[in-house]
């Protein structure tokens, strides 16, 4: 019925099926995920900069992200609480959001990394989310804290 030939094909068939199966999956999963915030709850370093520079509105700004980064540099002001990134670090974050006003001017950032990657921001940001709170935003950092934030010149801490 077959030839020999046929059935060196067939692994080699197979293999590029599973090939073109896997790159739609990941094509499919990528168009389809979803931050979950809105383009009303982000803010652009220059715009959040402003409000810092008027402590009249200035946000309560959250770092979420890894505690070395927070001891290397972080927005003046910023405090951290835990990272984003694991249940413990989610649990810090919710213990010192618990007595807050649910109306709290609320700023959350990491910018360990480029933001689409970033394990911290999404986890925090829900949490906070479905705590109640009203005025949570996140602050877009495509690339990385450095490169957005600090070496535009923007006010930050220094670490030791």
């Amino acid at each position: 019925m077959f030839s020999s030939r046929g059935y060196r094909v067939l692994p080699l068939f197979t293999v590029t099926l599973g090939i073109i199966a896997l790159f739609f999956l990941t094509f499919t999963h990528a168009q389809n995920f979803q931050d979950p915030w809105t383009a009303g709850q982000t803010v652009q370093p220059s715009d959040l900069a402003k409000e810092l520079a008027g402590s009249k509105s200035a946000p309560t700004i959250l770092f979420v992200g890894f505690q070395r980064l927070y001891a290397a540099g972080h927005i003046k002001g910023a405090q951290y609480h835990g990272s984003g990134g694991n249940a413990e670090g989610l649990a810090e974050i919710k213990k010192w959001a618990t007595p807050l006003p649910r109306l709290t001017n609320l700023v959350i950032y990491c910018g360990c990394c480029p933001m689409e990657r970033c394990p911290n921001v999404r986890p925090a940001f829900t949490a906070l989310h479905d705590m109640g709170f009203t005025k949570l935003r996140i602050l877009i950092l495509p690339t990385d804290f450095a490169v957005d934030w600090a070496q535009k010149g923007l006010p930050y801490d220094k670490g030791q």
